[in-house]
């Protein structure tokens, strides 16, 4: 099984490993909801601990920690925004800007879980900084790095959509021709920055998405 899961960096102390677009990084309800992420690291890791999560939908890099202690201590990292992390998306049509950002504060859409929205008044701050790597005129579209500042629950697909640019394949947040111009959610945690806090050495992990 272990050859299903790609392991990008691997230590006596945690994991980063590649999950694949559809697959849920931990347990969800009910019996058909337990093939995931964590559970099959544990099978031949059986230690592991999730510190993070990816949508369902995303494709991309997940820290797992080997011990209580490390989960602890990646968990503040995570907390104090001391892990770098930017994602690869396709959007639809083509961002003039060269680069930019998105400041738009988001909340739960009760109603409407688990989409998010966006709500001036009380929603929670949320900042996304973008950068265009490459415009595809013949699709219409715009490869770019993301950078969430904030950790928002779907934040980077909201305010791509907010942006007027949904993301390729994104089920929740893009309109229909948007949706099927993509048979996946063309969005990958691409790359992870931050000091080992055990070893206190620089870490670097990088994964190229295969869009």
């Amino acid at each position: 099984m272990k050859d299903t899961l790609e392991f990008v960096h691997e230590d006596e102390f945690f994991l980063v490993v590649n999950k694949p677009a559809k697959m849920l990084s931990v347990p969800g309800r009910g019996p058909e909801n337990q093939d995931c992420l964590i559970s099959r690291v544990q099978r031949h890791f059986p230690e592991a601990l999730s510190v993070h999560r990816l949508d369902y939908a995303t494709s991309g890099l997940i820290i797992v920690a080997r011990s209580k202690d490390v989960h602890r201590q990646l968990s503040i990292l995570f907390e104090q925004r001391k892990i770098e992390k930017s994602y690869t998306a396709i959007v639809s049509g083509i961002i003039e800007d060269d680069a930019g950002s998105v400041d738009l504060p988001l909340i739960c859409d009760w109603p409407n879980r688990p989409l998010q929205k966006v709500d001036m008044e009380t929603g929670k701050p949320s900042r996304t900084l973008y950068q265009c790597v490459e415009r595809n005129q013949a699709n219409n579209s715009t490869r770019v790095i993301l950078t969430p500042v904030t950790g928002r629950s779907h934040q980077l697909r909201v305010h791509m959509q907010q942006l007027g640019h949904p993301i390729l394949g994104d089920q929740f947040y893009a309109p229909e021709p948007v949706r099927n111009a993509s048979p996946f959610l063309c969005l990958h945690a691409t790359q992870l920055s931050f000091t080992h806090p055990v070893t206190n050495s620089g870490i670097k992990v990088v994964s190229e998405p295969k869009f």
